[in-house]
């Protein structure tokens, strides 16, 4: 039962990025995104993957799979959760091999998926029956980019970098010959500080911010720390009369009142809708030094660049959020 899901989904998805219709708005054909994701770390991961189903609602968006890499079933459980909530059933790879992998903070994604309501009965339904047998990320990967036209996706990270390190060390050639770019989350070019998601998996970052072969764009610590989302609107904007997983996840993850930094949200923006809202880089190189720290050297023919932004970039970019993430989903319209 789960593998038919599993492949059905992978059917699925390839039939959309395959077509050539346009967007829902005419203007054009929808990004092919695959997701990386700690889920389960910060709810800014439950965030982005909320504005991911609104942009396939609109047709912006043509969501492969969600990768996951970090330990443990709840993020899988959880996506699940959001997939079903949402109304899509993208496919789920889970984390490849035997990396590093660190909680912070409360695990909403496993106490979300243990929600039970007066009678007992769980809260959120589920698509799945399991999680155990989803295929491992980089077997996905291989299936998903190998039916896919050359240079047609996008791999936005928000977590570790184990899952790409995996995927590097056995598919370059895949990588080079279907991934236009990875948008990543990761690294603090501000301070000399070890960023999370950098750090959780070390020697992972360091090899692909070495040796990966596309652009690479990063949206660093101090970008996602300067656009914080308002925590009410979480709570009165997303309250619709049903339980709401990422409302939920949002509530448990922090004790309110919190506004949350938009970390996750800054990558997935400029992979979708472009570099517009933001201040980007000249071209150059991004090190990962062996503390963590990460520096950008300048360079012509460098393949690597940064997002920055301005109060007033910030406050736009704000403003889009609370406006795409309050939106009601289509199959909830």
């Amino acid at each position: 039962m789960k593998l038919t899901y599993c492949f059905a989904a992978i059917a699925a998805a390839l039939l959309l990025a395959l077509s050539s219709c346009k967007g829902a708005s005419g203007d054009a054909a929808p990004v092919n995104v695959i997701f990386e994701t700690d889920m389960g770390n910060d709810i800014d991961d439950a965030m982005a993957l909320d504005m991911l189903y609104k942009w396939v609602d609109e047709g912006k968006v043509n969501l492969l799979a969600i990768m996951i890499n970090k330990e443990g079933t709840s993020p899988a459980e959880f996506i699940d959760i959001m997939n079903t909530f949402y109304g899509h059933q993208v496919p789920i790879g889970l984390r490849s091999g035997d990396a590093p992998a660190r909680i912070g903070g409360v695990n909403f994604a496993e106490l979300i998926s243990q929600m039970r309501d007066t009678v007992g009965a769980p809260v959120f339904t589920r698509s799945l029956k399991g999680y155990d047998n989803l295929p491992d990320a980089v077997s996905l990967y291989r299936d998903i980019l190998s039916g896919m036209p050359d240079k047609s996706v996008k791999i936005i990270s928000v977590g570790f970098l184990g899952n790409l390190d995996k995927l590097l060390k056995s598919e370059r050639s895949l990588i080079e010959k279907k991934v236009i770019s990875l948008t990543t989350m990761g690294g603090w070019l501000t301070a000399p500080n070890a960023e999370f998601n950098i750090n959780g998996d070390l020697d992972a970052s360091r090899r692909v911010f070495a040796d990966w072969p596309t652009e690479i764009v990063t949206s660093p610590f101090e970008v996602g720390a300067a656009i914080c989302y308002p925590g009410e609107s979480i709570e009165k904007d997303l309250d619709w009369g049903i339980p709401h997983p990422m409302r939920e996840g949002y509530l448990a993850y922090c004790p309110m009142p919190h506004d949350r930094p938009c970390w996750d949200l800054t990558a997935a923006l400029y992979a979708v809708e472009g570099g517009d809202w933001f201040t980007l880089s000249e071209s150059g190189t991004l090190e990962v030094s062996e503390s963590g720290v990460t520096t950008f050297s300048p360079s012509t023919n460098g393949r690597q660049r940064y997002l920055s932004v301005t109060p007033e970039q910030a406050a736009a970019i704000r403003e889009h959020f609370v406006e795409i993430i309050t939106r009601k989903p289509a199959c909830r319209q």
